[in-house]
């Protein structure tokens, strides 16, 4: 079973007319964390017509940083003004539990 410690919850709120955009721009973000061996599990959700979100973990706090400073990171920090009604909410967290196949 994968090691899992640390994670990160990064909550989106699409501009207006956005919203389709942001949930492509999320979808193909599973390629590029796929190539990534230290992010463990990574769920892109949208919790309102408006609201995405990301959950993704890690086994330590180098993984997550890899991943913060990755392809995807990079693209989300890069594209915000454009997709974004305001920056990311990047919450870092402490896994206490989970259950993984």
């Amino acid at each position: 079973m994968a090691d899992v410690n640390v994670g990160l919850y990064v909550r989106m709120e699409a501009k207006p007319g956005k919203e389709e955009e942001v949930a492509a721009f999320l979808r193909s973000g599973r390629d590029i964390v796929q190539e990534e061996p230290g992010t463990i599990a990574w769920f892109a959700v949208r919790l309102s017509p408006t609201t995405f979100a990301i959950f993704d973990v890690f086994p330590d706090g180098s993984a997550r940083q890899d991943h913060l400073a990755g392809r995807l990171g990079s693209a989300l920090m890069e594209r915000a003004p454009e997709l974004l009604s305001e920056p990311p909410s990047i919450e870092q967290l402490d896994v206490l539990a989970h259950k993984l196949p």
